[in-house]
This record gives C-alpha cells, structure tokens and sequence, in this order.
C-alpha cells in the first residue's frame, strides 16, 4: 500500500525542482514502462503496478520486488498525471550525461533553442529516434526532458535519443567543425537546396524563433517555403517543421 509520504514523493516529481533535488523522474505508460524495464540504463526507483499487470508482467518484475509497490487502481488515480490511469507507474533515477557520440560530426543533430512546450519537445525526441539522429542538444531555456508530459509524448524516445543540455556557444566549441542550419521564416528554399547528409539542424523557440545571439552564428538559414495557395498561417509548428527538414535531409543519406 502507498504511503501518504510516498504519494507526496511522487506527486513532487511533477517539479522541475524536485526533479533535480532527488535526481528521479516519472514515467508513465504500459509500453514506455516495458521498454524502460528491458533498456538497463536507467535504474528503477520504484514501480507501482496494479495486480493484473504484475501478474503479467511477472519476468520483468522478478528482479525488482524490494522496489515493487502493488497497488490498487483508485491509488493510481491519485499518484498519475494521466487522465485515464493505466495499470503501472515508475520512478527512475535520472543518468549521468552520456559522452557525445563518435558519429556527431558525421551525421545530422539536433539544436532546440528555448522549445518550451513538453509535446513539441517529446514529438521532436520521437521524430530523432524515427530517423536515427544520434543526438538531441538543447538550451537552457528548453523544457526539461524528465518533464512527465515530455517523458510521455516521446512515446519511449527518450531511452534512446542521446539528449544534452548545453548553451549553443560551448557546443560550437566541442564540435568546430559542424556546419549548422537554422529553421527561419525567410532563409533559402529548402526544396530548392541540395542538402548534406550531416551537420547541426537549429530549431527555435516556438514564438520567437531563433535567438539572435544564436542566429548570427549560424551557417545557413533555411526555410519551409508556403504554397502559393496556401491558407496563409503565419509558421508552422515546431515539431512539424523539424519532422519535414529532418526528413529533407534524411533523404540524401
């Protein structure tokens, strides 16, 4: 049974500041669960599950029984972010940042500058695991990858997309080499470009764009062009946007 210390414990975890004092994050979902379960990077804290889904679940669980909590589902109702609660819960521990990897300047990345919505940043993580990009780099000012609605809308994305939090100057520090390309409303026509298979891929916050002190340090702008006969919408979504340049660039690789 969930103690009411245990239920403040999780409910605080909806805090970015929690988050970080106890180094632990939620997750949510019967598949994101069992995917967190088999990855072995991330370790379980504790994981709350109904007794249909234990009962099911018996081999992934086996190891797990000190961190285990059965629970019914009204208890779930009161620990969930969900609307509609399912039947398991977890908290993980939160890694250490992974080195970047070998393949960085070789291959197309990611830069969100200031993505501040949690369902943009989690469809962007989803859209970087689809197409193989080895890493997602962000500012400061971004929404924070263990938010649970990010945690949620990456759709499990978030276990195997290598993520770091890094201001653009330093990253351009690390990586001297990259050619980078920033998404703006009246940059070149990407259908009319010829596109290398890798460099840093710089997406903006999603209603001020880019900033300026990252622009004028960018290689390229590049632009999604509208139809002619188009609705006249001012821009497109962040994470539809970065969905059609990744895949504009996938298709040279």
């Amino acid at each position: 049974m969930l103690s009411k210390n245990k239920i403040k414990y999780i409910r605080s975890l909806d805090l970015k500041k929690n988050r970080q004092k106890y180094n632990s994050f939620l997750v949510e979902g019967e598949k994101i669960i069992a995917e967190l379960l088999q990855d072995g990077n991330f370790e379980v804290e504790l994981l709350c599950a109904t007794p249909t889904w234990i009962e099911t679940h018996q081999s992934a669980v086996a190891l797990l029984k000190e961190k285990l909590i059965e629970v019914k589902e009204n208890e779930l109702k009161k620990i969930s972010k969900l609307k509609t609660p399912n039947h398991v819960l977890a908290i993980a521990k939160i890694p250490d940042v992974k080195a970047l990897k070998s393949s960085t300047e070789t291959e197309l990345n990611l830069y969100l500058d200031g993505i501040q919505d949690p369902g943009n940043m989690g469809t962007i993580l989803r859209i970087a695991d689809w197409f193989g990009i080895p890493n997602v780099f962000v500012s400061e000012e971004s929404a924070d990858l263990y938010n649970p609605k990010v945690v949620q809308a990456s759709m499990g994305a978030f276990l195997r997309v290598n993520y770091q939090k890094i201001g653009f100057e330093k990253l351009l520090q690390q990586l001297p080499n990259i050619v980078s390309f920033g998404a703006v409303l009246d940059g070149a026509n990407l259908f009319e470009m010829t596109l290398p298979k890798h460099g840093l891929l710089v997406i903006g916050n999603e209603g001020k764009g880019i900033r300026a002190s990252v622009l004028e340090q960018i290689t390229h702008k590049i632009s999604i062009p509208a139809a002619k006969n188009g609705s006249g919408a001012e821009s497109l979504n962040a994470a539809v946007a970065t969905g059609i340049i990744v895949s504009l660039f996938k298709q040279n690789s």
